[in-house]
């Protein structure tokens, strides 16, 4: 496996465990320590030379020693690795902060475009259709908790009628993909309540437009759940 292949295999991990953070969660603390040692670890590791490079570079090496012996001794340069740890140690710091605002972020925030386009990276990162729509439910589910959060704030008008819109799109992809690729699986009636369940409570504080685009939405997941 190519070391490109390694590098975006761990990256699909790290996405999906951010990923299935709840709304306003944190990490643990062992996944914090996990990518903190990868990133510093692919910050100051130097790659190893080429074979024909490394013998080269040990001739020079050898004669340089020659002309350092035959000059008058003189004070080493100074070596910084510490600084060098530090600097890297600060980057990951700083990627860690910025992945775990990005999945806290909600419709208006800075960092939302951010969130829907790592989103829309682990689907198309997905092994397999099924995994794809398994991906798309869950986008929907995230979708219905900023719903919930939006509603009540300054800034929900167009915000929630953009989310309920984007909640039923995703909805209605993973479900195409998910009974093209395993047309009875436990997820879609599992994915159906849990929607219901998440929504209906909603039904109260929506507008006259909102409430019917919700209405619609749970007339849709209530016949995914319909006994056949």
């Amino acid at each position: 496996m190519s070391s490109a292949r390694e590098r975006q295999e761990r990256l699909l991990v790290h996405l999906t465990e951010l990923r299935e953070l709840p709304l306003g969660g944190a990490p643990e603390p062992a996944f914090r320590e996990r990518l903190r040692a990868e990133l510093l670890s692919g910050a100051i590791e130097p790659e190893p030379e080429p074979p024909a490079r490394a013998a080269g570079h040990r001739r020079r090496s050898g004669r340089a020693a020659q002309r350092r012996a035959q000059r008058p001794a003189q004070r080493p340069a100074r070596r910084q690795p510490l600084l060098s740890q530090l600097a890297a140690v600060g980057l990951a710091a700083a990627m860690m902060v910025s992945s775990f605002a990005t999945y806290r972020a909600v419709p208006g925030d800075t960092l939302y475009p951010l969130k829907r386009a790592a989103e829309s990276t682990l689907v198309r990162l997905s092994a397999d259709e099924a995994e794809r729509g398994r991906r798309e439910l869950d986008s929907a589910q995230t979708r219905a908790k900023e719903v919930a959060s939006l509603l009540g704030s300054s800034a929900e008008g167009p915000l929630v009628d953009k989310t309920l819109k984007d909640m039923e799109e995703s909805t209605r992809a993973g479900i195409s993909r998910l009974e093209r690729a395993e047309p009875r699986s436990p997820k879609i009636k599992k994915f159906a309540k849990d929607q219901e369940e998440a929504v209906k409570p909603m039904l109260q504080e929506l507008d006259d437009d909102q409430l019917a685009q919700a209405e619609g939405y749970l007339d849709y997941i209530e016949g995914l759940v319909a006994p056949e």
